[in-house]
């Protein structure tokens, strides 16, 4: 493992503002994090990005870009299968 700072959140099944403190530690040392989440997390993803979108406007954080993909994944049945994938970069403003 590496000694660099992380800056990726991965949405899981916790609650939402575990993942929303999470992100906002991570955005107090770096310029920008990726939220990251597929399945049935991807509406939680944009929860979080949402919430520290609007709810920290005077802080500065906005919501920059947006990647939605695909990945295959093998199911426990044995079967191939798509699962969608969402990935949201929140960054502090620069001005």
């Amino acid at each position: 493992m590496s000694n660099e700072t992380r800056d990726t959140v991965f949405i899981g099944k916790k609650p939402l503002m575990a993942y929303v403190t999470s992100t906002l530690i991570q955005l107090a040392n770096l310029p920008a994090v990726s939220i990251k989440a597929r399945g049935l997390s991807i509406g939680r993803a944009v929860d979080v990005a949402q919430i520290i979108a609007r709810k920290t406007e005077n802080a500065g954080y906005t919501i920059g870009e947006i990647k939605i993909g695909s990945e295959s994944l093998e199911s426990q049945d044995g079967r191939t299968r798509n699962v969608s994938t969402i990935e949201i970069e929140v960054k502090r403003n620069t001005s």
